[in-house]
């Protein structure tokens, strides 16, 4: 197990700066550093004296590969890559473009970030869970039927509209929450109240349907008749057999869904106003800041691949079957 986790993260510093470096070009490639100022300063017609002061203030005046007018290793240091991206790999986030510290700023947010999200991710899993586990128990009847119907219906409406619906009825209405807004502290609580049951119930339908399915399949498998005729009742069945042996499936879902967490609701925040990531991400992207959006992209996939390390992991938890070589 050493060995493989060992082994997975020396890919996952490959991928990294894969990433990094497809990143980088990928951003320059749309938008050189002129029309960065331009966009900074505010149009079309910038002097160039201005966008090279721009330019100048911020290390864009560099090459961005390679500094032919540079000697020795200052050829490949004195560039744009080497001061804005290589940091990153030592997860030295630097400044952005309007000169504020991006790693304190990534700091300050990810309270709010995971003041919504973990309550919304273990009240999403466990809604869901237990959702779908009562269609199985009562498979083929009136309720099951319903169950199903009420979950395509779900997954087919747009995530915006129960957002939308949901600030319009208990805020507007009903008046029991405000529409937006975010407070330090336990105040936070009745701003977090409506956007966590919009995410729950946005995410019902996709997943009850799915884990329905992964139930249904664990119950006609032998070990299931058999239990049944040896006498145990449904109920153990359902939770000390079939639940158990679906938790492969689930944990790759959900293990490595958790680096999302840190990373924030680009929607969800944006519309309720929460100064977390994912509002600091599109904040970034108006402002057309690209220091920080290369920054979160970064942030993002070295989580998700720590995600994806966990879920191999967490897998020899519910299946001691489940050996690395």
């Amino acid at each position: 197990m050493t060995r493989y986790v060992i082994r997975r993260l020396l890919y996952g510093i490959l991928i990294l700066i894969g990433v990094n470096l497809l990143t980088f070009v990928l951003f320059f490639a749309v938008n050189t550093p002129d029309d960065m100022a331009r966009l900074s300063i505010g149009g079309q017609r910038v002097s160039q004296s201005a966008i090279e002061k721009w330019k100048t203030e911020r290390g864009y005046d560099k090459p961005l590969f390679f500094n032919e007018q540079a000697a020795g290793a200052q050829q490949w240091t004195d560039t744009i890559f080497f001061a804005r991206s290589v940091p990153l790999l030592r997860f030295d986030f630097g400044f952005s473009d309007e000169g504020r510290d991006i790693g304190h700023e990534i700091g300050q947010r990810m309270g709010p970030s995971l003041a919504l999200a973990l309550p919304t991710f273990f009240l999403g899993l466990f809604a869901c869970v237990a959702f779908a586990l009562l269609l199985v128990f009562f498979k083929g009847t009136r309720l099951d039927f319903a169950g199903v119907v009420v979950c395509v219906v779900l997954l087919s409406i747009s995530g915006l509209f129960y957002i939308i619906a949901g600030q319009w009825l208990f805020a507007k209405v009903l008046r029991w929450v405000p529409y937006s807004g975010y407070v330090d502290g336990w105040g936070s609580l009745r701003f977090l109240v409506l956007p966590v049951l919009v995410a729950v119930l946005s995410r019902l339908g996709a997943e009850s349907r799915f884990y329905r399915t992964l139930f249904l399949e664990e119950a006609g498998k032998d070990y299931v008749r058999t239990a049944r005729a040896k006498g145990l009742s449904e109920r153990v069945v359902l939770f000390r057999h079939i639940l158990r042996n679906a938790l492969l499936p689930i944990l790759t879902g959900t293990v490595s869904a958790i680096p999302l967490l840190f990373m924030g609701s680009l929607i969800s925040e944006s519309f309720f106003g929460i100064p977390g990531l994912g509002s600091y991400t599109i904040d970034a992207i108006n402002a057309q800041d690209f220091s920080i959006v290369r920054a979160m992209v970064f942030l993002g996939s070295a989580l998700y691949i720590v995600g994806l390390i966990l879920a191999d992991i967490s897998y020899t938890l519910a299946d001691p079957r489940v050996r690395f070589e």
